[in-house]
């Protein structure tokens, strides 16, 4: 297996399960139950794409791995467009599974896209969902940065960072469904539509910021860690 085709499938399995455990079991397993969903796919992708290609899935951590000097950016462009496809390929399938149930419609029910203000879950402002995106997105980098360092445990790492994006769903699906990633924000939005895709910048720009602003304390050496 090549980076690319892993690192498609761990952005796919990463959507389908993450959003398709909103949309399809939300109702039964709460906002705990979809944290949980979110951080044990990428816990199952970390040790199983990890060794293949880090198991990146998430263009911000891409961009974050080149601010902190663990990859060109040539590289990472190569991740990102196969993260983006991984993710609309698996919110395709969501919305092809979710359309045989009979009662279910796209623009009513959604495909788990992100978002914020009126008719959005807590409601809360575009400067409350946006400052959440990227200090989240921030400590998500730095966990996965000092997880993955020199003289870190490599067999707890994907513990460490699944274990995180647990915690910050738990702490943020109420403010903005929790994107800290661009591709699973992009693979359901380009099928939502509406607002969905009008909101879409935010949760492209701030993650990108959060993880660039972490890799660039690694790459200072403000925080000490060596890839």
């Amino acid at each position: 297996m090549n980076r690319q085709i892993a690192e498609f499938i761990g952005t796919f399995t990463l959507v389908l399960f993450g959003c398709g455990s909103a949309v399809i079991a939300g109702a039964d397993i709460g906002l705990t139950g979809i944290s949980f969903a979110f951080g044990l796919a990428l816990i199952g992708m970390a040790y199983a794409i990890g060794p293949v290609s880090g198991c990146h899935i998430n263009p911000a951590v891409s961009l974050g791995a080149v601010a902190a000097g663990r990859m060109t950016f040539a590289e990472a462009i190569k991740y990102i467009i196969a993260q983006v496809a991984g993710a609309i390929a698996a919110a395709l399938v969501l919305m092809l599974i979710m359309s045989g149930k009979a009662d279910y419609s796209v623009a009513e029910n959604g495909l788990g896209q992100n978002g914020w203000g009126v008719g959005y879950l807590g409601e809360y402002s575009m400067v409350s969902a946006f400052v959440f995106e990227v200090v989240a997105t921030f400590l998500f980098m730095v966990v996965i940065l000092g997880a993955t360092g020199k003289g870190a445990p490599a067999a707890m790492a994907g513990l460490a960072i699944g274990l995180a994006l647990v915690v910050i769903h738990l702490v943020g699906i109420n403010v903005t469904g929790v994107s800290v990633n661009p591709a699973r924000s992009i693979g359901p939005a380009l099928f939502a539509g509406g607002t969905a895709l009008a909101q879409l910048w935010l949760f492209i720009v701030a993650p990108i910021i959060g993880a660039v602003a972490a890799g660039l304390l690694f790459k200072t050496g403000t925080l000490d860690a060596e890839a």
